[in-house]
């Protein structure tokens, strides 16, 4: 039976304001990108999420963005490796004592916003994405976009890596993500995204945005919880992918 993993962005909050609904979400999704701090999050929040994760089986993954709050880590920064890398392994222990507290740990990383398209292609963000996660714990999963730097450099160190794929995210005919920046760049057809979720988990195609059909193998699939509707769809994808025969689990 074909399987895959649903991952989705969660504790994206800071003090009283809250961007996610990261209870209903995680009744849905198998794997949790925890914000650590950087992009979105605060203590409370990863305290509090890392503990509704590990109650219901979900596991903890810490997603690593630039220093940008008020950009939410969508904003292009250049950031020196060194610094880069610190920053990395900085975000991954500080989820790394919320989710031991919660009896847990964190199962894999991935990087957000900014920094996840940057390291699709930059090879020096990409390296020092890999050395942060190697000095927080070199067995950590990397999560990430199939073909970019960052998985092949990740692992040639000896990392174990996880191809993802968008289902509510515009494609280059490359297989890339179209930037946020341009018209079309977000799917938000609720029917369109339950269909290619089920066509990439069972196929590993989906369509580009010039109509090209292209090849997009992934392990795990991405639900975005900061969309108007994001719980509803995200039940919906999973209710499909199980009447599609598609067994829901989780990658780590």
């Amino acid at each position: 039976m074909t399987s895959i993993d649903l991952n989705a962005d969660l504790g994206e909050g800071f003090g009283r304001w809250r961007l996610t609904d990261d209870e209903q979400l995680l009744s849905v999704v198998t794997s949790a990108n925890v914000a650590c701090g950087f992009h979105a999050g605060d203590a409370v929040t990863m305290r509090r999420v890392c503990a509704l994760a590990a109650e219901r089986g979900v596991r903890i993954g810490a997603q690593v963005s630039y220093r940008d709050l008020a950009g939410f880590g969508r904003r292009a920064m250049d950031v020196p490796p060194a610094e880069l890398a610190a920053e990395v392994a900085y975000q991954i222990g500080a989820l790394e004592v919320f989710a031991r507290a919660a009896g847990a740990r964190v199962a894999y990383v991935k990087p957000h916003g900014a920094l996840y398209n940057r390291v699709v292609h930059d090879e020096e963000q990409a390296a020092a994405v890999v050395d942060g996660v190697l000095l927080a714990d070199a067995a950590l999963p990397v999560l990430g976009l199939p073909g970019s730097r960052l998985l092949e450099l990740a692992g040639k160190a000896g990392l174990p890596v996880v191809t993802e794929a968008f289902a509510d995210r515009a494609y280059t005919d490359a297989g890339t993500l179209v930037p946020r920046t341009l018209g079309g760049a977000v799917v938000t057809d609720p029917d369109a995204v339950v269909e290619r979720s089920v066509n990439l988990a069972r196929s590993g195609e989906v369509v580009s945005h010039t109509g090209m059909r292209i090849e997009v193998r992934a392990r795990s699939l991405c639900l975005h919880g900061d969309t108007p509707g994001a719980v509803d769809l995200a039940r919906r994808v999973r209710e499909r992918l199980a009447a599609c025969g598609v067994r829901v689990e989780a990658f780590a």
